[in-house]
């Protein structure tokens, strides 16, 4: 479900995984492109489109690195119950 958020609205994404600065730094090209894309800035038009997959798919790379970290953590704290 969070990389359909990842995909629709990628900030939203990071917001929910906890990753603020990225978020902001996300949320400013993905809002570059919304903004290109509706004004259709002369030159700027074409562009519009590859930010907004890059934002996209940093997007999903982070949610992916988190979801990572997390289920890392789970087998470390499962190891240290274990002893």
């Amino acid at each position: 479900m969070i990389y359909l958020v990842a995909i629709i609205c990628p900030p939203l994404a990071l917001l929910f995984k906890g990753k603020i600065f990225q978020m902001i730094l996300n949320g400013i090209l993905w809002g570059l492109s919304v903004i290109m894309f509706v004004f259709s800035f002369g030159f700027l038009g074409p562009l519009t489109f590859p930010v907004w997959i890059v934002t996209i798919i940093w997007a999903i790379l982070v949610v992916k690195g988190a979801n990572d970290d997390e289920r890392t953590q789970q087998i470390v704290d499962a190891i240290k119950l274990k002893d």
